[in-house]
């Protein structure tokens, strides 16, 4: 971040504007919401200023800048035409560690103003670090439709009944599944409706009902996707963003990662081969233990947690311990991938099926049924398959397939570290060994591999995708 996001209590406290256009206006405005004690300094001001200093809303100092008007100021905003005095103004208040704002000049600026959602007392603030104001009130606009006017009456409900589920609930973690549960429940669609009367009445009935004595938790078995953040589900997006702990794998992007609660625990149990930083059942019974202590714990996975992710034999351990759980699905590497590298996995010239295959068994061999991934008009794509790749090419170029059989390659697919490599079954291993690609890479093998360089419609950083060697 360039700029650390605060909210300030300026209330009745003295801020000062120097400018007397529309732009200092709009600066004036957002002052007064925030009760500021206000001070404009300009020689002369527009008539908003001047209805807004006859109405005594704001003092009016009808002059030039002077650096003695920064004493005892909280904040500043120059909002000048003249460069030297905005300089000036900045500088002033820098040497006094005073915030300042410097109107389109965020070089000279100690804070920014962002794009604001009202919906007081919930304030949304969007901020692109001065790069494109624009930019801002385009995400504030999307923000204004997605959130109802109510969420300013929601926040009162539950200003109004804070203390009281504070003395109902001594443990933190029970206080935040209480509320989470509250603002999510037909208390909050009551506000929403203007029934704030019956809002009250429910909230009264859950404070009675809820036992915070009985803590159980709940399981979200998680598909992070591919790669790509934009490609998880809102379902997904919504769990990670209310659970208590995160239990996540290698696979999972660091963007998708940063999507969950900040303040959630994160617990790393990535698999590697031959290198596992918990053993399977061991993540089995961690899931089911931090349930039991009443967490909502999201299991989070890359790709989709039941097409190669272990998923079931987790929630088999959950469901044996009666503990709740739910499974959001996602998109599959397969999927994801080949739709990024630009190859259709199936398509009515070239492949008729697709078969998805592990490149590993749980022993570590490759005892795969080859006589059937060998039949033609079809896709094949291997998960990590990539150490197994020399036997792969052996196996299927000795039931027959062509060692023309295109192949593809796609490493870290859907993200911006996407590599695509293409060659053949003959000569796919000579480019690993030049290229080296590393885990996650996933396999294509089929027909449908020669459309990739006409189709391939995302573009990778330059330098990032690799032609064949066919």
């Amino acid at each position: 971040m360039d700029f650390l996001p605060v909210f300030l209590d300026i209330k009745d406290k003295p801020a000062l504007v120097i400018g007397g256009g529309e732009v200092a206006a709009r600066k004036v405005s957002l002052l007064l919401q925030a009760q500021a004690d206000v001070t404009v300094i300009s020689p002369d001001i527009c008539p908003n200023l001047r209805t807004l200093s006859e109405d005594g809303a704001i003092n009016y100092r009808q002059r030039e800048y002077q650096d003695g008007d920064l004493d005892g100021c909280s904040l500043a905003y120059a909002a000048t035409d003249n460069p030297e005095v905005n300089r000036r103004v900045s500088e002033a208040a820098k040497s006094r560690q005073l915030p300042v704002n410097v109107v389109d000049q965020p070089e000279l600026c100690s804070f920014i103003t962002p794009s604001i959602v009202d919906r007081s007392p919930v304030v949304v603030a969007v901020s692109t670090g001065g790069a494109s104001p624009v930019l801002a009130r385009l995400i504030r606009s999307r923000l204004e439709s997605t959130i109802p006017a109510g969420y300013g009456r929601l926040a009162d409900l539950a200003k109004r009944f804070r203390d009281r589920v504070k003395q109902r609930f001594s443990s933190p973690k029970d206080r935040q599944m209480f509320w989470e549960n509250i603002l999510r429940s037909g208390v909050a669609e009551r506000v929403f409706s203007g029934h704030v009367e019956e809002a009250d009445v429910a909230m009264e009935k859950a404070l009675e009902s809820t036992d915070p004595s009985k803590p159980m938790g709940e399981v979200y078995l998680v598909g992070g996707g591919p790669g790509d953040p934009d490609l998880i589900t809102f379902r997904a997006l919504r769990l990670m963003q209310q659970a208590d702990v995160v239990v996540y794998d290698r696979l999972v992007a660091k963007p998708i990662l940063e999507m969950t609660r900040r303040d959630a625990e994160r617990i790393y149990v990535g698999k590697e081969r031959d290198n596992h930083a918990m053993p399977q059942e061991e993540i089995n019974q961690l899931l089911a233990r931090l349930a039991k202590e009443g967490n909502r714990v999201v299991r989070l996975k890359g790709g989709d947690p039941f097409i190669f992710g272990r998923g079931g034999e987790e929630i088999d351990t959950l469901a044996e311990q009666g503990i709740p759980f739910q499974v959001v699905p996602a998109i599959t590497a397969a999927s994801g991938c080949a739709a990024y590298a630009g190859i259709p996995l199936t398509h009515r010239d070239y492949a008729q099926s697709v078969t998805f295959v592990t490149g590993h068994l749980k022993d570590g061999s490759m005892n795969l049924n080859w006589e059937q991934l060998a039949q033609p008009h079809q896709t094949v794509v291997f998960y990590m398959g990539l150490h197994g790749l020399p036997v792969i090419s052996r196996e299927l170029m000795a039931r027959g397939v062509s060692a023309e059989m295109p192949v593809a390659l796609i490493q870290q697919g859907t993200t911006e570290k996407q590599r695509v490599f293409t060659g053949t079954l003959a000569n796919i291993q000579e480019l690993v060994e030049r290229e080296q690609p590393k885990p996650p890479t996933l396999i294509i093998v089929g027909e449908v591999v020669n459309l990739q360089e006409k189709l391939s419609w995302y573009k990778a950083p330059k330098g990032a995708t690799y032609p064949g060697l066919v």
